[in-house]
């Protein structure tokens, strides 16, 4: 039965083969293998393979794919100027990044992360390749450092999804087996501040598929989810709410229960009539557009045209709306994210703290 939701997302193996070849010549880069002088044997030739998966795994799939076109627009760049991309030259790196921060080429300009991004994706690139690229290198770390001062701006943060708005959200959703579906996913995405990645990679128990980011145990209390996320290894708490309606436990529970899913994947596709829970996960990308279209049939921010609304709201938001609306201490937010430091938090707190303390009454005036 064909699927109304995504395909799987590609495997890591496929993203790292992309970020290795690159450019349309398919230039390989240094792959693991065994030394020159080693004679091989079953077992070396086994943990070769070995190493080889472990090195797939040191970044995610979503970052590979960006490191590979990062390489193929860099390679395509150097061909069109005359230029190698090989050894690495500082000096035309910082032709171009210069190029890209003034739009002087067919392109417009990029913003500056986006071109940090960029310089990032070529220093793994030519990591891969035994090439070491120094960031600090004057031809480079100048360039950038005028392109930051130049072009710099404050970044764009995306719209918080507040308690209310997370309400309408899910009143929007109807209860056939896609909605329970949908609601489980924003109200566990929003109760747990959880990416969307850790959202489509959680398996009902733990070590169900070869592709699982963490697991789910449910008590009377409420659920803990173990996840493997960008930070390493961390346990959520989310418990439950004050009513079924809205309660991220229940409607997980419900989502199981009438889906019949007791093995791998929480979250997986429906068939074209709704009445099927396929056994494929589901792909991140969906998790985008259902906030999108739940957000516009919500009327949130109706005030604004639909485009300017749509751009408003991410999967992030979730995350912003857990630590923006939770009146709790700023550590126990800090947990449920995941965050490594305080800072990082309050970079998602949005208003919530604005001239909640007033400094200059404090102060005497």
């Amino acid at each position: 039965m064909a699927s109304e939701d995504e395909k799987p997302t590609s495997s890591n193996s496929g993203a790292f083969s992309i970020a290795q070849n690159g450019d349309s010549d398919q230039e390989k880069s240094n792959d693991i293998s065994l030394p020159a002088h080693v004679a091989g044997s079953g077992s070396l030739d086994g943990l070769v393979g070995t190493a080889r998966d472990y090195a797939r795994a040191a970044a995610s799939d979503n970052t590979l794919k960006a490191y590979g076109k990062d390489w193929a627009h860099f390679a395509r760049w150097c061909r069109m100027k005359g230029a190698e991309p090989m050894p690495p030259s500082s000096e035309i790196i910082g032709l171009y990044l210069a190029e890209l921060a003034s739009g002087s080429g067919p392109s417009p300009a990029l913003s500056v992360s986006t071109i940090d991004r960029r310089l990032s994706g070529l220093v793994w690139n030519y990591a891969q390749r035994g090439f070491t690229l120094d960031r600090k290198n004057r031809h480079i770390a100048t360039v950038l450092a005028g392109i930051k001062r130049k072009h710099a701006r404050p970044p764009v943060q995306k719209e918080a999804i507040l308690a209310e708005d997370i309400l309408g959200m899910v009143a929007t959703l109807p209860y056939d087996l896609r909605g329970l579906r949908d609601r489980a996913i924003l109200l566990l995405g929003y109760a747990g501040g959880l990416r969307r990645s850790e959202i489509i990679s959680l398996d009902v128990h733990k070590d169900d598929t070869p592709d699982s980011g963490g697991w789910i145990d449910i008590f009377d209390e409420g659920a803990l989810l173990t996840l493997n996320a960008k930070t390493g290894w961390r346990e959520v708490e989310i418990g439950r709410g004050s009513k079924d309606q809205t309660c991220p436990i229940h409607a997980l529970e419900q989502w199981l229960h009438f889906a019949k899913i007791d093995f791998g994947p929480v979250f997986v596709g429906t068939s074209r009539d709704g009445k099927r829970a396929s056994e494929t996960r589901l792909n991140d990308k969906h998790i985008a557009r259902l906030i999108k279209r739940t957000v516009l049939d919500a009327r949130i921010r109706s005030e604004l045209p639909e485009k300017e609304r749509l751009a408003l709201f991410s999967g992030h938001s979730l995350r912003a709306g857990l630590a923006s609306s939770a009146e709790v201490d700023e550590r126990y937010v800090q947990k449920q994210l995941g965050h490594a430091s305080a800072e990082m938090t309050r970079r998602y707190q949005r208003r919530r703290d604005r001239f909640r303390v007033n400094l200059t009454k404090a102060a005497g005036l």
